[in-house]
């Protein structure tokens, strides 16, 4: 009996002295009827995705595989473009047979002639291989040559295109950024106006501009189509002074040489004249939400300059113009490349 109770105060004391691995704990209880703790207020809480807007929608180009998409742009003008005036040096009066000077004709004005513009512009749009659009833009009424360049889904130029065929493509074929509903409004990637051909010696007295695209209706259609009707209103105007020094007089070769001691002669103060340009455009075009094409696009440009302006300073068509979009049943094939000459021998 003795050696019984020996035995199990050997084995108590041996369990009651075992040691526990080191870095081992032992989880806490939670007290019964403990609550979980509530998350923090700045915690990052998963976004919820954005709801679509009923009221707004995206525009986009949606040319189908192999079948590209494919407009004329018109641009018929009304009246004749301004032309720049040259004066002619007056003619000399030239001596008859028997001493009697002949009337000189009167000095006329010589209008130069205006900077050719093509007639029409065809936009053919693409599916390219990187995702993007190939647009190939063929002039017509003049020579040059057709043009090609790289542009998004909603129709904005990622490059190539530039000057006149690039602002006329913006034109008709950019579609908003984001989507968008009645009242809406965004801006173009044009550029009317080229500040820098304006010269040096221009001083910007005034300047306007405005660009702006407005969506003033989304109307049902046929088919469960939408219809966005959009209104452009661009301007750009720049107006200031033009520095020109004008020609010392002639005077008498004594009278050139200064005497000793005196001034060297001052040539004429410089004078300031008058210049402006200015660019304006309007359209209203009906675009088919659904089938992501116009169904309808006309509009006008206007530009004028006035004084020492270079020709290069407008990047559209000079004068009034009126444009006019039609979809073309299939587009044109590409032109041929032409061939190149083999060097002499």
């Amino acid at each position: 009996m003795m050696r019984s109770l020996f035995g199990l105060v050997v084995a108590l004391s041996l369990f009651a002295c075992k040691e526990e691995p080191r870095g081992q704990l032992e989880p806490i209880p939670r007290p019964p009827g403990l609550k979980d703790t509530p998350k923090e207020a700045g915690a990052a809480q998963p976004a919820a995705a954005p709801t679509a807007d009923p009221s707004k929608v995206v525009l986009r180009w949606k040319p189908a595989a192999g079948a590209p998409v494919a407009y004329r742009l018109t641009l018929d003008r009304a009246g004749s473009a301004p032309a720049a005036v040259e004066e002619v040096e007056e003619a000399k009066p030239a001596k008859g047979k028997k001493g009697r000077d002949k009337e000189a004709p009167k000095p006329e004005r010589a209008a130069a002639p205006s900077p050719a513009f093509p007639s029409a512009f065809t936009y053919v749009l693409e599916h390219g291989d990187s995702g993007d659009f190939r647009l190939r833009v063929i002039p017509e009424g003049t020579n040059a040559a057709e043009d090609t360049g790289t542009v998004s889904e909603r129709g904005f130029v990622l490059d190539g295109l530039q000057g006149i065929t690039r602002n006329t493509a913006s034109l008709v074929l950019e579609l908003p950024l984001s989507a968008v509903g009645p009242n809406d409004t965004w801006a173009l990637g044009t550029e009317l106006l080229t500040h820098d051909a304006l010269g040096p010696t221009f001083t910007i007295v005034k300047t306007e501009r405005r660009n702006r695209v407005k969506l003033t209706a989304l109307t049902p259609a046929d088919g469960g189509e939408q219809v966005a009707t959009l209104e452009y209103d661009l301007l750009d105007q720049l107006a200031g002074k033009v520095a020109t020094r004008r020609a010392m007089p002639a005077v008498p070769a004594r009278a050139a040489i200064p005497e000793e001691g005196g001034d060297e002669p001052e040539g004429a103060p410089p004078t300031a004249t008058d210049a402006s340009a200015e660019v304006r455009i309007v359209g209203r075009g009906e675009f088919l939400v659904k089938a992501g094409k116009w169904r309808s696009w006309e509009g006008s440009i206007t530009s004028s300059t006035r004084g020492t302006v270079s020709p290069t300073a407008l990047q559209v068509p000079p004068g009034t113009v009126k444009l006019k979009l039609t979809a073309l049943e299939s587009a044109p094939a590409p032109a041929a490349p032409q061939p190149t000459a083999k060097p002499q021998q």
